[in-house]
């Protein structure tokens, strides 16, 4: 169990960010903190000082996680992407998404130029930040210009050069006008690669230049021109706090880091999509004293890209591992796209690494017992799994799950777990297209049938396009099916399974006479759990989830007033096609049964529309 008052103990006095859980694992709250032990310490203690909503999150977290950041800034900006991407359900969310300002260096243009931007696009040009103030972005945008001196009109050059006369700025020595065609194209294009040097962090030279210019004007009198180079310094020193939780582009990358001692090692893994940091996971691996940092290292990236069915453009690594070029074949191969695999030396890339790092140190100190935990209550669980069936290779689970109301709007649901822990990217809903009443065999047969029927008629086009096959929705089959239920559900399963020719294990999930989980039907037999045991709880998990998820998409249809039937569904039935079907056919069961022919007498129906109804009610598809 997670001890919170020791993991309070445990909270390293840096910035970072918190993430609150409750016990089916959902992000409840995210905040930030300059100092995580303070922050997060008062939360638990006298609730006298906080607000209701809080303290009623609190009565709901069942335990908490951490990022370490290298400032608040950086914390602030996380915590703002976490917010976006989880929506927690106790966080405060503004309607009017808060855009915070970029630098944008329009690399487009054959003279670019720098320039505030409110948000980041695909249009070719470099961007940076984002910065918590756009008077933050100015100053920089002031500083680059004055010191590089780059342009601030928006004139089309060279098209334009020679047609005005220069500006003030040129007057004031802050652009060398390239509009009169004062400097060379190319002389220009050197400034501007200091001015992205400078953005990229590599400012120390500007600055040990500038002190040098400053040295040498106050040795020849020039006193003003001194107090000009010492004032941008200044400026380099204040507004330069670097900023790494978003990253240039709209790139997807993966930064892995690790920390080990003598039996233990962690990886840690950033996720950044879209140019943004989103998430991060912790693995645990077990070592000898003779494995070094970049085998350990080899080995997670093989067996942690073996089973994720997501692959980004590039991965940054700690240390380089063996084999790299033959890694990057594999990985491309399955994505269908490039894979770089890279060892930053320098600039925000490496910076993200060491941030990675060094939450890697961390857990490694703080959270070790935590992650063996985790992975008892995962991994652990799904190999006792594999003890009590006699199976081995257990990697995804599937289980389904029927919800209705007296027969009324069936529907049911697909829930996935990996490795023993909740896919909710892989989660499934399904409207009932061919059963009437309350007939819960014939509704798993129908949702069993169009699942392994889309899987298998998905595979066979991406083959055909020559694709990788995990790039479907469907086209992982699971290694283990589990049916809520006993005996019949399992014979419903496993009919299905044969008549397409699949070969997976099925299992019964047995509730007792309070409807809680006691075992498993596999085989005919009944299994029973020892009591307590991690495989126990996991079932349960996997059976309650599984319900939960068909009962909410139950609830949600009838909250929306989707009552009437499966038309709904069918592209091109509206409210008054749907009225006018009812009314000549009494039915769905009629509707169901009725030829192209018959349902075009219905009124206002047309050929195209008649055959999506004929085709929706005797197709396979999803």
């Amino acid at each position: 169990m997670f001890d919170i008052q020791e993991e309070l103990k445990k909270l390293p006095a840096k910035p970072g960010v918190y993430l609150m859980h409750n016990k089916k694992d959902e992000i409840i709250y995210v905040g930030k903190a300059v100092k995580l032990c303070n922050r997060v310490r008062q939360y638990f203690q006298d609730s006298r000082n906080l607000s209701v909503k809080i303290q009623h999150m609190v009565q709901n977290v069942a335990y908490f996680e951490y990022i370490i950041t290298d400032s608040e800034l950086e914390a602030l900006v996380l915590e703002s992407n976490l917010i976006k991407e989880h929506r927690p359900k106790y966080n405060t969310m503004l309607k009017d998404d808060k855009n915070y300002p970029y630098i944008k260096v329009t690399t487009n243009e054959e003279y670019p130029r720098i320039l505030l931007a409110r948000k980041m696009k695909q249009d070719g040009c470099k961007y940076y930040g984002p910065y918590t103030s756009s008077g933050a972005v100015n100053d920089i945008i002031e500083l680059l210009r004055k010191i590089f001196r780059i342009r601030t009109c928006s004139r089309r050059l060279p098209r334009d050069i020679g047609k005005d006369r220069p500006c003030l700025y040129y007057q004031i020595k802050q652009c060398n006008a390239p509009c009169q065609g004062y400097i060379s194209k190319e002389a220009y294009g050197e400034q501007i690669g200091q001015a992205i040097d400078f953005l990229n962090g590599n400012y120390k030279e500007v600055e040990k230049e500038l002190k040098r210019k400053m040295e040498q004007a106050s040795a020849q009198l020039e006193f003003e021109q001194a107090m000009e180079y010492r004032d941008l310094i200044r400026s380099i020193e204040k507004i330069m706090d670097r900023q790494k939780i978003n990253t240039q582009g709209f790139e997807d990358r993966d930064m892995i880091a690790m920390a080990k001692d003598d039996k233990d090692a962690v990886v840690s893994i950033f996720f950044v999509r879209q140019g943004k940091l989103l998430g991060r996971e912790h693995f645990h691996m077990e070592l000898n004293e003779e494995t070094g940092n970049s085998e350990i290292l080899g080995a997670f990236v093989k067996q942690f890209y073996a089973g994720t069915p997501y692959y980004p453009g590039e991965i940054f690594l700690e240390y380089p591992i063996d084999d790299m070029d033959i890694i990057e074949k594999w990985l491309g191969k399955r994505r269908g796209a490039r894979v770089h695999l890279k060892v930053p030396k320098r600039g925000s890339k490496h910076r993200m690494v060491e941030m990675a790092r060094e939450n890697a140190q961390n857990v490694l100190r703080m959270d070790r017992d935590k992650l063996k935990r985790e992975e008892k209550r995962t991994i652990g669980a799904v190999h006792e799994i594999e003890r009590l069936l006699g199976i081995s290779g257990l990697d995804r689970m599937e289980a389904f799950d029927i919800s209705n109301i007296s027969g009324f709007q069936t529907v049911a649901s697909m829930v996935v777990f990996e490795k023993g822990k909740a896919r909710r990217q892989d989660y499934r809903k399904f409207r009932l297209r061919t059963v009437e009443g309350p007939d819960d065999y014939a509704s798993m047969e129908e949702v069993l049938t169009r699942r392994f029927l889309h899987g298998k008629k998905e595979l066979e086009e991406l083959r055909q396009e020559g694709k990788d096959t995990d790039l479907g929705s469907f086209t992982k089959f699971p290694n283990l099916l589990l049916m809520d239920g006993g005996k019949g559900q399992v014979n419903v399963a496993e009919k299905v399974l044969e008549k397409l020719d699949l070969h997976i294990p099925v299992c019964g999930m047995v509730k007792d006479d309070n409807h809680r989980t006691r075992g498993l039907y596999y085989q005919n037999e009944e299994i029973m759990f020892p009591k307590n045991s991690e495989a126990f709880l996991l079932v349960t998990r996997i059976q309650d989830e599984a319900h939960r998820f068909a009962i909410e998409y139950h609830r949600s249809l009838r909250a929306k007033g989707q009552v009437h039937s499966v038309l709904d569904d069918i592209k091109g039935v509206g409210p008054k096609r749907r009225k006018a079907l009812m009314k000549y056919f009494k039915n769905i069961g009629e509707i169901r049964e009725a030829t192209q022919e018959e349902l075009l007498k219905v009124p206002g129906m047309n050929r195209s529309t008649a055959e999506k109804i004929y085709c929706f009610f005797h197709s396979s598809k999803v």
